[in-house]
């Protein structure tokens, strides 16, 4: 059942150790069959060497395990609600990455400083506020996915166009159309949270970019009229 989709979300998995975004099993990769209505995610605990694509999880939208041996991530209530949600993202990457979880640990949001966090994020990456006790104790992983989804629709963010966020205490979600773009975001995502920490160390004063200059970049590779790269 689904065993591209599974050798697909195997192999997203694979690149967070390759690009120093996890540590041990700190982290997992989903992606999602909007046709079928299933999701193929990580299973729990299992160190990245034993991996195989046989051993991935398929879930459907209901929770329910329908293939698969092992237990899937502890995290697949997020994932799920982030599904029904956001309904036009495909794939969702979970991880502990150092500089992006040290934003999330102060309870702040990534504000855009330069193009790089353009290019990729449209405006700042927001940090919700952390679970309540009521919230942590019941349902703490579907609680953690509702309320992602309950504050992008308070802000007014677009998921397309602001593919991540930080949880407060806890560490950043990132996605895209596919495992590997949801990846690619969760490595840029780092990388803008380490750029925005030293930017903040060399100039305590230092204001936004441009609102022009980060529509200019965003838009040059997502707008209705994108030139960025080849067609």
């Amino acid at each position: 059942m689904l065993e591209a989709l599974k050798k697909e979300v195997y192999e997203a998995n694979m690149l967070l150790p390759k690009y120093n975004l996890v540590t041990f099993t700190w982290g997992n990769v989903s992606a999602i069959d909007r046709q079928s209505g299933l999701f193929v995610i990580k299973p729990s605990g299992v160190e990245y060497e034993s991996l195989t694509p046989d051993d991935m999880v398929v879930m459907d939208l209901n929770g329910n395990r329908v293939e698969g041996s092992l237990n899937p991530s502890s995290d697949t209530p997020t994932h799920l609600e982030l599904y029904k949600a956001f309904t036009d993202i495909g794939a969702i990457v979970h991880t502990h990455s150092s500089y992006a979880t040290s934003w999330a640990q102060s309870g702040r949001g990534i504000p855009c400083y330069g193009t790089t966090h353009a290019d990729y994020i449209y405006g700042e990456v927001p940090c919700v506020r952390c679970l309540t006790k009521a919230e942590i104790d019941e349902n703490y992983e579907k609680n953690t996915g509702i309320l992602i989804a309950s504050e992008f629709k308070r802000l007014k963010k677009d998921p397309v166009a602001t593919p991540a966020v930080l949880c407060k205490n806890h560490g950043p979600f990132a996605w895209g159309k596919t495992a590997k773009k949801a990846v690619e975001c969760a490595a840029v995502l780092e990388e803008i949270a380490k750029m925005a920490y030293r930017t903040e160390l060399i100039n305590k004063d230092i204001c936004c970019a441009p609102q022009e200059l980060q529509d200019k970049h965003y838009l040059r590779k997502h707008g209705k009229n994108a030139y960025y790269g080849q067609r």
